[in-house]
């Protein structure tokens, strides 16, 4: 008689394990909303993606003559090694006057393309959206924290590109320094999210 009850409980306990996943299915875990945080990190990893692919599509193999944008965000001084000691407001502030800038450099090359009829101008059209996109969307959460807009530094372009090559090479050194600024910005946007979230 105890051995029936045995195996009868162990039966029931099985059937009743084996119905588990149906109960846990049948309640969801409720689904986590994004935060901003997350958005920027997602957008500027999208924007990264986006450079990266004008840069194969249009991969230029010749010598690329540097600093023809003298007015670009620094990144040398940039280390992955500080991105845990970043302060949310201050970095904030200085990734939102670095995108303005970087929108300036970008409208500036889809003009000069255009006017080459150059075959990247489509997707540089979609980057300048993207990209205003992000700066709007940073700037919603800098008004959140209560970090301070910075005045972006007057953009210093090149003169007028009267050849197809010059907007080749002025486009390959903006897309490189771009991409390196993209890459930095992800992180630092990671790095601050608990900051972000321990402020609101």
């Amino acid at each position: 008689m105890k051995l029936l009850l045995d195996s009868s409980s162990s039966l029931l306990f099985s059937l009743l394990l084996a119905q588990l996943p149906v109960f846990t299915s049948a309640f969801p875990a409720p689904h986590r909303r994004p935060t901003d945080m997350d958005k920027l990190s997602n957008q500027t990893k999208n924007l990264m993606k986006l450079t990266q692919e004008l840069l194969r599509e249009h991969a230029f193999d010749s010598e690329v003559e540097p600093h023809r944008f003298r007015s670009l965000p620094e990144m040398s001084n940039r280390s992955a090694n500080d991105l845990n000691s970043l302060e949310l407001k201050p970095t904030l502030s200085q990734l939102h006057a670095d995108l303005k800038l970087y929108e300036h450099h970008f409208e500036w090359l889809n003009k000069v393309s255009k006017k080459h009829h150059h075959p990247a101008v489509p997707k540089l059209v979609e980057m300048i959206r993207e990209m205003k996109s992000l700066i709007n969307l940073l700037h919603r959460q800098m008004l959140r924290v209560e970090a301070p807009r910075l005045t972006p530094a007057i953009p210093s372009l090149p003169p007028h590109l009267p050849y197809q090559f010059d907007v080749l090479q002025s486009s390959h050194e903006l897309l490189q320094h771009f991409k390196l600024f993209c890459d930095w910005a992800y992180r630092a946007f990671v790095s601050l999210k608990p900051k972000a979230t321990a402020v609101q």
